[in-house]
């Protein structure tokens, strides 16, 4: 289930102590918008990363995968406009000179800097361009370069996705910050989706791998856009430990709030992807519950939250709940009809597999509104599972064709 506790944050790019970062224009972009990023932090940092369960993986993927091991990061280098997916051996001896010269730029190992990609598949990255971003970015690079940095990451984003929380954890001031992009090409499992949390917390790789994979699990893997799964996704997270204080663990004092600062970053970045979907007007909250399992659960809401006919139909500020209940009765999940109810905002559009006695227009009311809730029952046990999506109108199709 996603966090939906009132925020701490800010929607903001308030670095960690010890990182900077830097966005630049490179050429990489036929329009002169910014396309290279750089985050840094100034001492090596503990790393953990989740990447796309998709078959075909990009270069920069497979890369960061390998690095992944050594548990050390000093930089993440990010180009945007050009995915260096299905590329071949020249895409990943590509990846690696990119991590190569922002390395020998910095001062520090290559093995510690990590490589992202976003954009159209199949095209060589142009190197030149990306060796001429890198020599700029290096000396841009400042404290408050988030913002630059959020921004270059972007491809058919409409605008940037940033979020920060500043907590205290065992009386110590910790930060927390995340950026992330993604708009089409989002179911990740872990969409074309990348995200990068920071934080001056000393944490152990091994521990934040697995509080990355939690996180990841109950926010980013909780939306769809268009149900496509990119070849690049990719969350990385960073935690440099100069905020003091010793090594945070599950049996810490301070690891609740250090985990719900974590939790809470992901998941505002998580629903500002949904928000931002290629084209959406709407962003829709499903909520599954009295399935067999949470796997049932799942399936049943990823079912409603993918169906074209379901989000075209929210795009034409219709209900129409009958579609919802065909999308459930294909869902590989149990259904019994006449046990399935359905909620739109608390207004009970369908019970017992029927009609409900909410006025139509109310229930039209709601779906024009630009955030609401489906909430489903299915009536058969104590399986739950909440998916985010968001309509599909015509211009998901202008900006896709």
């Amino acid at each position: 289930m996603s966090m939906r506790r009132t925020p701490r944050g800010s929607e903001e790019a308030r670095l960690p102590t010890g990182f900077r970062a830097a966005g630049c224009a490179a050429g990489i972009k036929p329009d002169g918008a910014p396309d290279m990023a750089l985050l840094v932090s100034d001492v090596p940092a503990a790393v953990a990363g989740v990447f796309t369960t998709n078959q075909v993986q990009a270069a920069p993927v497979r890369l960061d995968r390998e690095r992944l091991a050594g548990g050390c990061a000093r930089a993440v280098i990010v180009n945007s406009g050009i995915a260096n997916a299905c590329t071949g051996p020249a895409g990943l001896r590509d990846a690696r000179r990119t991590a190569r010269l922002a390395a020998r730029a910095l001062g520090v190992p290559e093995s510690t800097v990590f490589v992202c990609s976003t954009g159209s598949i199949g095209r060589p990255l142009p190197m030149d361009r990306i060796a001429g971003g890198i020599a700029r970015l290096v000396p841009a690079l400042a404290e408050d370069g988030g913002e630059a940095a959020s921004a270059a990451i972007m491809t058919t984003d409409t605008r940037p996705k940033r979020w920060t929380v500043r907590t205290r954890v065992a009386g110590r001031p910790v930060t927390v910050c995340g950026l992330a992009k993604g708009a089409g090409m989002i179911e990740p499992n872990m969409a074309t989706m990348l995200a990068f949390l920071t934080t001056d917390a000393d944490v152990p790789p091994r521990v934040l791998q697995r509080l990355l994979r939690s996180a990841v699990e109950a926010t980013f893997n909780r939306i769809t856009v268009d149900g496509d799964r990119s070849t690049n996704d990719t969350v990385l997270f960073l935690a440099n430990g100069l905020a003091g204080g010793g090594a945070l663990g599950p049996s810490s004092r301070g690891w609740p709030a250090f985990r719900d600062a974590v939790f809470e970053t992901a998941d505002q970045l998580a629903w500002m992807i949904v928000r931002d979907g290629e084209g959406a007007t709407k962003a829709v909250t499903i909520r599954v519950g009295g399935a067999r399992s949470n796997a049932e659960a799942d399936r049943a809401a990823r079912s409603v939250a993918n169906s074209l006919l379901v989000k075209t139909a929210w795009a034409g500020t219709r209900p129409n709940w009958g579609r919802v209940m065909d999308a459930l009765g294909y869902a590989r999940a149990r259904v019994e009809e006449g046990k399935v109810s359905i909620r739109f905002d608390g207004l009970p559009a369908v019970r017992a597999g029927r009609a409900g006695p909410a006025d139509p227009a109310a229930l039209e009311a709601v779906v024009a509104r630009p955030e609401f809730t489906v909430d489903i029952r299915l009536g058969l046990g104590r399986g739950e599972a909440v998916v985010r999506t968001c309509n599909c109108t015509e211009d998901y199709v202008r900006i896709n064709r």
